[in-house]
């Protein structure tokens, strides 16, 4: 089984609605890159996400959402648009929020659970990492996540450690540094 296939088959898709969002990202030329849980995946050991987190170019947005509005459920919210399929269990969000929009430019391609697309860098997830995870906002459950993402992150690169603040390293490390 491909991880494509894998893919798929978790997120209970009748088709690979995460390869036709692509095609429409491509098809459009909109510049975009993953910068959730799935682009953490793209730097260490991958673990099964029914989210991908990507940000998009602002000034893409007004050609991109007229043909994911024909083909899909499209909810907009004050910093994210979430874009769904009925035939797969994926969860794909736009995220809007401008403090993203740099990480665009700094993106390589990179293998994602068997699909090769843009990935923002590595500090660049951390920093989105962090950023959801001290906000106050989000649930418990997400944070945990969140946290458990920093963490990965900081197993495979420990240089990174520097970008991580003091409240976050006293809950990530409570008996001291790695």
């Amino acid at each position: 089984m491909t991880a494509k296939e894998f893919m798929n088959r978790v997120a209970k898709g009748k088709d690979d609605f995460l390869q036709e969002f692509l095609d429409i990202l491509h098809e459009h030329s909109i510049s975009y890159c993953a910068i959730g849980g799935l682009a953490v995946n793209a730097y260490v050991e991958p673990v099964v996400s029914l989210d991908l987190d990507i940000v998009i170019l602002a000034d893409h947005l007004p050609k991109l959402l007229p043909p994911l509005r024909t083909k899909y459920g499209v909810a907009e919210f004050p910093n994210s648009i979430n874009v769904a399929s009925s035939s797969s269990n994926l969860r794909i969000q736009i995220q809007t929020d401008p403090r993203y929009q740099p990480f665009i430019q700094r993106a390589t391609r990179r293998d994602v659970l068997g699909y090769e697309i843009p990935v923002a860098a590595i500090e660049d997830v951390l920093q989105g990492k962090i950023r959801a995870a001290i906000d106050e906002t989000r649930r418990p459950s997400k944070r945990q996540k969140d946290l458990a993402d920093i963490l990965r992150l900081l197993e495979a690169r420990e240089d990174l450690i520097s970008l991580v603040p003091d409240s976050l390293k006293a809950k990530l490390f409570p008996n001291g540094p790695i």
